[in-house]
């Protein structure tokens, strides 16, 4: 079965359920889960990469197109997430940070033109050998992207991302990450607090935090 899904996902911390999800996302299809601070929505992300804290423990299934994918390391699952921090590397170029994200099979003059491509659809054609730190917000948000995607991952994750940018900004940068993961085909869960992301996202709105009671 294509696309991410949850199988009775369940995150606890001691005694007390986090989160409880039960719920698949198809290719190009955005779902969004939302609540305010605390509610456990980025706990949910790192069950689902598999980077949950120390005292957490998660249950259930992660599929991946079919693919059991629950007991694999971070790296290997192929889920790709963005933060509301876009993470890029100070001490790397624009190029060198979008060179991170491609697997180590690609070299040479194919590495430059998949780099080169991959600012272009951002329209940040030139910007190869400029330094992150020089960069606009949203032009960061851009690379960040593209970064994630040039690793080819099978799902998005999206932990935020759009939290730290002014209104106008974030509609524009909002925008460009969601059609760009349509248009890979990618099956996307977005966290927010942000009614607006949820709007503009236009899929399910699901809860993370399991009914009272349970």
């Amino acid at each position: 079965m294509k696309g991410l899904t949850l199988d009775r996902l369940r995150v606890t911390r001691g005694d007390m359920p986090l989160v409880a999800l039960d719920l698949s996302v198809a290719p190009g299809e955005v779902v969004t889960i939302i609540g305010p601070s605390g509610s456990g929505k980025s706990t949910a992300l790192a069950a689902i990469i598999g980077r949950l804290g120390p005292g957490f423990r998660a249950s259930g299934r992660i599929l991946l197109d079919g693919r059991d994918v629950t007991d694999l390391p971070t790296r290997a699952r192929r889920i790709g997430i963005l933060f509301q921090d876009d993470v890029l590397f100070p001490h790397l170029s624009v190029g060198g940070n979008l060179g991170f994200g491609l697997p180590s099979s690609v070299r040479g003059p194919a590495r430059r033109a998949r780099i080169e491509e991959a600012l272009a659809q951002a329209d940040l054609a030139g910007f190869a050998d400029r330094d992150p730190a020089t960069l606009s917000g949203g032009q960061r948000a851009r690379v960040a992207l593209m970064r994630t995607l040039l690793a080819e991952p099978a799902a998005l994750l999206l932990d935020e991302p759009f939290g730290r940018l002014d209104v106008d900004l974030r509609a524009q940068i909002r925008s460009f990450v969601l059609d760009r993961a349509r248009r890979e085909g990618l099956p996307v869960i977005l966290v927010s607090h942000d009614p607006e992301d949820a709007a503009a996202a236009g899929g399910r709105i699901v809860a993370p935090r399991p009914p009272a009671g349970t």
